[in-house]
């Protein structure tokens, strides 16, 4: 657009050629066509001057900018190379700090393997030492009769074979494996039948004569007790203690699976109560029964107590069988899940083989897998599992699972289990169940001194011979936190 100062230079040059010429004619005499002629000269000379000057001073306008520009195209220069300078410092910092602390860590990695190293050495060179002794020194079962002297690892010699063998849940046990409970042993030899057994049942539920047996699960290699499984075991009128194996099938045929599951919830809470005075990360786990899932009554009950106890969620464990898990019904199901929404997380026991689907499981609300470690080390099951054992933490990892080894017997089999990235382990090798009852109270109202006697010598058995039993008093029971903090 044409600026108006240009316009009025315009039209004064016109003007002043125009008043030229018609000086010319008027004055000078010149004719009309010379004046015209000398009028236009001017005007052209006025338009070219005009021009030059005009760019003269647009080359004087764009020469002073450009300084300008070159001016500050140096200064951002030197502000570029200023922040590179910097950046460079940073660099050379981060890269300085990133070389030391992997220098650090490499060094704190080569510690840890070498500590790996050294604690498999140590397994290897205790497992030898357990079969140099079981071949050097039988153990007549006269003398297995009598408790023995708690080792290092809290299990007894005669709860820890010489090798891990297989732990079948069928036959009886023989001499060379582990024997947790002689009093159960003791009861099958008295022949009680099922309906003897099913009115001890009776008996003992309505006389409170449950008793709570905790056996520690703990971390793989450390062996530092993480959780606790609550163990059931019941009483008869003699204190001979029956284990729940021998009385589960009656009770679920009988209906009374329902109140002891709620009886063995009640202490377990009372237990982690008391345990996470002292720890706030242990945790217990609590065996439910198929049964007691299904029952609306019996539930009912159990999820009204947990929800009162919703506090204690995250360090209760509630424990199911593979079986319960593989046949649930609508009914079940939907239990299961409004456990979970409470924030309760499972944990799955009696596993018969590695068929195991992770992602089912971690949307049902199960964190934990208990696995026997002959299971986990038997080579045949790589042919009939779809991973092989080696693989089988790490796939449940990714799925928020843990896995752990029990029925561990021998260090030979700790030392397998470790090559595996098994994280926990349970067995008779770290600790055999111990007893423990809510603080201040027996199972029964008038128990004995005879009732309250602990299992003594870390075998897990609550009976003793009847010669022992006549030579030795029994000793005084005792009580609150002492006996927790004797008893674990």
């Amino acid at each position: 657009m044409i600026r108006i100062s240009t316009i009025f230079i315009a039209i004064c040059m016109v003007l002043v050629a125009a008043s030229l010429g018609l000086v010319l004619y008027s004055v000078a005499g010149i004719s009309g066509t010379e004046s015209a002629i000398v009028a236009l000269t001017a005007l052209t000379f006025l338009i070219l001057y005009n021009a030059v000057s005009m760019r003269l001073r647009d080359r004087s306008d764009v020469g002073g900018q450009i300084a300008d520009l070159s001016r500050g195209t140096a200064d951002l220069a030197r502000q570029v190379a200023e922040f590179g300078r910097r950046l460079a410092a940073i660099e050379g910092r981060i890269a300085s700090s990133n070389s030391t602390n992997s220098d650090r860590i490499q060094s704190v990695v080569g510690e840890i393997n070498e500590l790996g190293g050294l604690v498999k050495q140590l397994a290897t060179t205790v497992s030898a030492h357990e079969d140099l002794l079981a071949g050097a020194t039988p153990v007549s079962p006269v003398e297995r009769q009598e408790p023995a002297a708690p080792l290092d690892l809290i299990a007894t010699f005669e709860e820890r074979p010489a090798a891990p063998a297989p732990l079948p849940a069928a036959p009886p046990p023989s001499a060379t494996q582990p024997r947790p409970a002689p009093a159960v042993q003791a009861q099958a030899a008295n022949g009680r039948n099922q309906t003897q057994l099913l009115a001890t049942l009776r008996n003992a539920v309505d006389e409170n004569r449950i008793d709570i047996f905790l056996q520690p699960m703990v971390t793989l290699p450390q062996r530092k007790v993480r959780f606790y499984e609550a163990v059931t075991r019941l009483r008869d009128e003699r204190d001979q203690l029956i284990a729940a194996e021998e009385f589960i099938s009656i009770a679920e045929a009988s209906g009374l699976i329902g109140r002891i599951d709620n009886m063995v919830m009640l202490r377990c809470v009372q237990v982690l109560r008391r345990l996470m005075v002292r720890n706030k990360d242990v945790g217990v786990f609590c065996n439910v029964a198929a049964s007691t899932l299904g029952n609306s009554t019996s539930f009912a009950q159990c999820l009204d107590f947990l929800e009162a106890n919703r506090a204690l969620a995250p360090s209760l464990v509630l424990e199911f069988k593979q079986s319960t898990f593989r046949n649930l019904g609508p009914v079940e199901t939907e239990n299961l899940a409004a456990l979970a929404q409470r924030g309760f997380r499972f944990s799955i026991d009696h596993v018969t083989d590695l068929r195991i689907e992770p992602r089912e499981l971690a949307d049902r609300g199960v964190r934990f897998i208990k696995v026997p470690a002959t299971l986990l080390l038997d080579p045949r099951q790589a042919s009939t599992s779809d991973i092989h054992s080696s693989d089988l933490s790490d796939l449940l990892g990714r799925f928020g699972i843990d896995l752990i080894a029990e029925r561990i017997e021998g260090e030979r089999a700790v030392v397998d289990l470790l090559d595996y990235d098994v994280r926990f382990g349970q067995g008779f090798l770290f600790a055999p169940p111990r007893p423990l009852r809510p603080e201040g109270a027996s199972a029964t109202g008038g128990a004995s001194p005879n009732q309250a006697q602990d299992i003594q010598g870390t075998n897990g058995s609550g009976t003793t011979s009847s010669g022992a039993t006549s030579s030795a008093p029994p000793p005084q029971r005792i009580t609150g936190n002492a006996a927790l903090a004797r008893r674990i």
